[in-house]
């Protein structure tokens, strides 16, 4: 059997070429402007939630959200945007603090720490929260989306 330098130069080509891909995988062409856009969406997200804006809101969550209470409740879209806008409280201050974006592909993960007080329409009670947010933001076509959202209580 002969082997000619052709077939020799083939297989370390497709090797070398192989070896790259995972690389071009894990640092998107875009993500610092993709990091830019979820970061501008998270604060929209969040002067909506202090404005009661429902319209923003729903423009920025996904038809699919999972919006995770501290103390359990796990609400969709529909409801999380219903209760969010209500009128039944308003918020006095919401700071989102030490916010941290990590784009993965089509998805970002970001963390970052609530700190809150708002007041009851009703009996004018003021209440704070202090809560670490977990949030799943995901490409859709040219939008980041909210997908899905969990906190806990610090």
């Amino acid at each position: 059997m002969n082997i000619n330098r052709r077939q020799l130069a083939l297989p370390a080509i497709a090797i070398g070429l192989l070896a790259a891909v995972p690389l071009l995988g894990a640092v998107p062409a875009f993500a610092g402007a993709d990091e830019d856009a979820v970061t501008k969406n998270v604060e929209a997200f969040r002067a909506a939630q202090f404005a009661s804006d429902a319209k923003t809101l729903e423009g920025l969550c996904a038809p699919e959200l999972s919006y995770s209470h501290s103390d359990g409740r796990v609400e969709d879209k529909a409801t999380f945007v219903a209760n969010a806008t209500d009128g039944k409280s308003k918020f006095i201050s919401l700071a989102y603090q030490d916010l941290s974006v990590r784009v993965v592909g089509s998805s970002a993960i970001v963390r970052f720490h609530w700190v809150g007080e708002s007041q009851s329409v009703a009996d004018g009670k003021k209440s704070s929260t202090n809560l670490h947010i977990l949030m799943n933001w995901q490409k859709q076509g040219a939008d980041w989306k909210l997908l899905s959202r969990g906190s806990t209580k610090l």
